[in-house]
């Protein structure tokens, strides 16, 4: 009996101890907490006082524009010609990077082509130890005037009205860094008869870009490929140009139209169109791919028209790196069209690069919209140039001082 009142007074001893400890631990924590908050203090650097912001500082700061909620409202309400002016600095410095990478792109094309050609064992050109020699200057742009054997009276009216000749031509490519030449191959016979009157020509003027290509009508589309890539071997320029020799060209035009899109990666300038696939024989402009397009009475896909048209240099160079394996339709121009399909290429569609010749480009000059290039559509180009083209550059001619006179 003892020792069962022994043993529930053990445990009752044992039940009020635990109680008292966990009282005992809680009232503790809260003393802790208690003096913790009251008691104590931040150190402060010794020299130093700890500051004070008292309510009249607090409104200065406000009054200042330091409140958090008027420094949203300034954000909100910043001037939107800014806002554009910051947008348009960066939209310009991507284009700028963009083009960079183009153009390396391009640079690490042509070095795999010439290891290439290192690797199969062929001799390299001329014109690719040209590409890359150290130092080569930066010209705007080359002027490529597609000419033939039979246009000496045209190449002549060119000279006489918008292609300086002479000193003033050495001028305009060491001021300007403009190039412009007439461009041609050579004759089926090469050495004969036209090959020598040509060369003989280039001797009085100097003017002439010479093509390994052979001459005709029907090989334009070659002629051109064989242009683009000669011309970005011999001068590194920002654009290539086409013109044929029957269209007139205000120079200083071309070069202020043109330098509006130097920053721009891969872009084709020109007047485009979609023109009718023809495929009945014996029409001008036959196309004996005609297939190709769909069914009858499709169009052709977006391009230049062939009087004139610019592209940047990333192009060219892809023409001259891949210029084997283009194919080449009847049409030159529809065939440059169709070098571009796949590209991320930009299409600039200018009107001013296809005006009429008088009154059109003449009441365009009055009104102060200067025309880079004028012909007439009837005649894809001007007609009877030889005789008129001095009529159209007198009327429509933007000026020789402005060629001087111009900024680029």
């Amino acid at each position: 009996m003892s020792a069962k009142i022994k043993g529930e007074h053990l445990s009752s001893r044992s039940f009020v101890s635990k109680k008292l400890t966990y009282l005992l631990c809680l009232g503790c924590f809260c003393a802790g907490m208690f003096f913790t908050d009251r008691m104590w203090k931040v150190p402060e650097l010794k020299g130093e006082a700890r500051p004070l912001v008292t309510e009249a500082e607090r409104l200065k700061l406000i009054s200042e524009g330091c409140d958090p909620k008027t420094l949203y409202q300034k954000e909100v309400m910043r001037d939107p010609r800014a806002l554009f002016g910051e947008v348009a600095k960066t939209h310009n410095a991507i284009q700028t990077l963009d083009k960079t990478i183009s153009n390396l792109e391009m640079e690490l094309a042509a070095a795999r082509a010439v290891q290439e050609t290192l690797l199969s064992g062929a001799p390299l050109s001329d014109d690719t130890g040209k590409n890359q020699s150290p130092g080569k200057r930066r010209y705007l742009m080359v002027v490529g005037i597609n000419t033939a054997f039979s246009s000496r009276k045209r190449r002549d009216s060119v000279r006489a009205t918008w292609m300086p000749q002479g000193e003033k031509r050495k001028r305009l490519e060491e001021e300007k860094g403009i190039i412009i030449r007439f461009v041609i191959g050579h004759s089926a016979t090469s050495g004969g008869i036209l090959d020598r009157a040509i060369e003989a020509e280039d001797r009085k003027h100097g003017d002439f870009l010479r093509l390994d290509h052979v001459e005709g009508y029907l090989e334009l589309s070659g002629k051109t490929k064989t242009y683009f890539a000669t011309a970005v071997s011999m001068w590194d320029a920002d654009f290539y140009v086409k013109v044929d020799d029957d269209v007139h060209v205000n120079i200083a035009t071309l070069g202020e139209t043109l330098i509006r899109h130097q920053k721009k990666p891969r872009v084709y300038i020109g007047c485009m169109k979609s023109g009718p696939v023809l495929s009945q024989k014996g029409v001008r402009y036959h196309e004996p791919e005609f297939w190709k397009f769909g069914e009858s009475g499709n169009k052709y896909f977006r391009h230049a028209t062939g009087q004139l048209y610019a592209i940047s240099k990333d192009l060219a160079s892809y023409i001259s790196i891949n210029q084997n394996v283009l194919h080449k339709y009847a049409n030159e121009d529809v065939s440059l069209g169709s070098w571009f399909i796949g590209l991320d290429v930009e299409h600039i569609d200018d009107r001013r690069l296809c005006c009429g010749t008088p009154p059109d480009c003449e009441w365009k000059a009055q009104a102060g919209n200067i025309c880079v290039a004028s012909f007439d559509w009837s005649c894809s180009g001007i007609c009877r140039s030889a005789d008129r083209i001095k009529e159209v550059h007198r009327r429509c001619g933007e000026g020789e001082n402005a060629l001087w006179r111009s900024a680029f």
